[in-house]
């Protein structure tokens, strides 16, 4: 899937001002798995959302496989799933089964296409033990695998992850990673912290002060960003 942006200026109320978020991004991103790099408020998360049509820009264009994520915003969301730091916020329903079921709803599928869907992804994430079970009372780390089968049942061609795995162990992170990197998936558009994480990606964009400053393999990528940290 193919991301384009062109002229990006993303801002925001800052009291009786506006606050720049963004500005002045232009890339093209086309790698099955990118991620995005920096310092905690340099834009990162900001330029995830305005690839998933959830800011709009102020200035500038994205475009996702050529749907405009302004003017297109209906058929984008068909096409890209969220997948965020804190799956308490995106796991809803009141048991397994129905959270990664409701995904599926509204797409024309009979209830016997739903629950063989629903059955088959528990199954793929290695939730089926689970499935009975009322969301609350999964582990952030179960919650967080929930989400993400939720996400894959509804089959985008785009998974935009925001720092997925910052509140995982290292049983759940790494089973998380697997399954966001899988070489048969869909395409990862990926911000993080966890440079490791980062390395295994095909490719990496820099962003700085709300400009994206760096984009390419990500070890060239990750050695810009850290000549820019404090010694």
């Amino acid at each position: 899937m193919t991301v384009q942006i062109s002229g990006l200026r993303v801002e925001a109320e800052d009291g009786e001002r506006r606050a720049v978020l963004l500005d002045e991004v232009t890339c093209t991103l086309s790698a099955h798995t990118t991620a995005v790099i920096g310092e905690n408020g340099s834009g990162k998360s900001t330029l995830a959302r305005a690839v998933g049509g959830l800011n709009r820009p102020a200035a500038g264009t994205v475009h996702v496989s050529g749907l405009d994520t302004v003017r297109q915003a209906r058929q984008l969301r068909r096409r890209v799933g969220f997948l965020f730091a804190n799956p308490a916020a995106q796991v809803i329903m009141p048991t397994v089964r129905e959270d990664v079921a409701l995904t599926l709803r509204g797409r024309g599928l009979s209830r016997g296409e739903v629950a063989e869907r629903v059955d088959r992804a528990l199954v793929e994430h290695e939730l089926m033990d689970l499935a009975d079970r009322p969301c609350l009372s999964l582990s952030s780390g179960q919650q967080q695998r929930l989400a993400l089968c939720a996400v894959l049942v509804g089959e985008p061609d785009l998974v935009i992850a925001d720092e997925p795995t910052s509140l995982l162990d290292a049983r759940h992170r790494r089973a998380v990673a697997r399954r966001l990197l899988d070489a048969d998936g869909p395409d990862v558009l990926l911000v993080t912290h966890d440079l490791e994480l980062a390395r295994r990606c095909e490719e990496a964009v820099l962003i700085d002060g709300g400009r994206l400053v760096r984009q390419g393999p990500p070890a060239d990528v990750i050695a810009a960003y850290e000549e820019l940290l404090p010694a």
